[in-house]
């Protein structure tokens, strides 16, 4: 009688130790396996982009903060001419925005150490021509894959970005180092009002050592995205850019400074802005004494030479102009005789110097818009469609107000049609 009851405690106990050991073994497991699955998941989403192959070395799992990272990630082209990845990614840490949470909005931040983009023209290029990219939603379906919420916040730290074309000789070579950006509230998940709710800042090294400066704001949340940026480049040594203007100009310099100041709007995919390029203190390279060089060359570089001792601005020792840009994002005009007049401007009346001028905003886009050549297409197409539809619409009243049927008018149909041919 009393062994009965014995049994069935210790039994009891031993179940109350087993359930609970088996789930911490079975979470323990499902935690270890965790990231080889995920890494796993993703190297197949890497290998299944068209014409490019990727790998992920490692992911790590932080279930206390919500987020992953991506160790080692990188993305080549299957042909490529070189062997630097198009994408290198050493380490990037994705997590969920807690800030937002607490507003209500699952969204996801993301935070790149030492990325590094190169992009090199060829590889990138068919045989006939044209880009030789997958489409935009297949870029965004791999994006998707990798960060399943909405980005809200993202930043770079010390990352670096290049640009190869090997078509040129010599090859040109540009490129940004210590990239470091910042971009807030992508998604709005802030709820701000403002016509431009993020905010982007980015600062880097230049080519020759420059320094540019980046700020913005901006509006992601529309099929063409809104935004209102300055950009400053400083102190950047022009013999960096000899390989281009070897290769466009036929002209290289012994010494001087190139800096570069802009400011751009875009609203509704209409664009105002301008790019004010400044070269100070310029010397073109002497190759008189090169009995090799072609005679043409000499005679081409003595001419932009003499050209630039006549333009220059004595006072600042600087060559410099303002190039306007204006229109829709697909077909954007170029300010080509304001440029030109600009050239004279600063050389022989106003010096132009390399900080921004705070002549562009939002607004100005939003206006040119409404005054464009396309808006006041669209505006002349409207008044001509209203007026059909008032005409037909004023007969249709007289006819249908007869006793004879066949002679009334289906309105509808008629307002229909006059719509299709306008």
């Amino acid at each position: 009688m009393n062994e009965i009851p014995r049994k069935k405690k210790k039994w009891f106990k031993r179940k109350k130790v087993l359930i609970p050991l088996t789930l911490i073994i079975i979470l323990v497991a499902g935690r270890i396996y965790l990231p080889y699955y995920v890494r796993d998941e993703l190297n197949k989403t890497l290998a299944d982009i068209p014409g490019y192959y990727g790998h992920i070395d490692d992911v790590g799992i932080s279930l206390y903060r919500g987020a992953y990272q991506l160790n080692g990630l990188y993305l080549d082209k299957v042909d490529s001419k070189t062997q630097t990845p198009f994408l290198n990614f050493p380490k990037t840490d994705i997590s969920i925005q807690w800030g937002a949470l607490l507003d209500g909005r699952v969204v996801s931040e993301i935070e790149m150490q030492h990325p590094s983009i190169s992009y090199t023209f060829e590889d990138h290029i068919a045989a006939d021509g044209s880009l030789d990219e997958p489409s935009a939603d297949m870029w965004y379906a791999v994006l998707t894959d990798i960060v399943p919420l909405q980005i809200n916040r993202f930043e770079t730290i010390d990352g670096e970005f290049s640009f190869t074309g090997l078509y040129a000789e010599p090859n040109i070579d540009l490129y940004l180092s210590n990239v470091n950006a910042l971009a807030t509230n992508l998604q709005n998940a802030e709820q701000s009002s403002l016509a431009l709710p993020s905010t982007l800042k980015a600062t880097a090294t230049t080519i020759g050592n420059g320094n540019l400066d980046l700020n913005g704001k901006l509006d992601l949340i529309k099929e063409i995205p809104d935004m209102n940026l300055d950009m400053t480049i400083k102190n950047a040594d022009i013999t960096a850019l000899n390989d281009l203007t070897l290769h466009y100009a036929g002209i290289d310099f012994e010494e001087g400074k190139f800096e570069l100041a802009s400011e751009l709007a875009i609203a509704d995919g209409y664009m105002k802005g301008y790019f004010k390029p400044l070269m100070t203190d310029t010397k073109i390279v002497d190759k008189w004494s090169d009995e090799d060089t072609n005679i043409f060359k000499i005679a081409w570089e003595s001419f932009v030479g003499l050209f630039k001792f006549v333009l220059k601005n004595q006072g600042t020792d600087t060559l410099a102009t303002n190039i306007p840009i204006e229109g829709s994002v697909e077909n954007t005009e170029i300010g080509i005789w304001s440029s030109v007049f600009n050239i004279f401007e600063n050389g022989w009346f106003n010096a132009f110097d390399s900080n921004v001028d705070d002549t562009i905003g939002f607004n100005d886009a939003i206006t040119k818009k409404n005054d464009s050549a396309e808006a006041r297409k669209e505006a002349r197409r409207l008044r001509r469609e209203e007026r059909r539809i008032e005409r037909v619409t004023n007969r249709a009243q007289r006819r249908n107000s007869n006793d004879n049927p066949d002679d009334n008018i289906d309105l509808e149909y008629e307002i229909e049609q006059i719509k299709s041919d306008t």
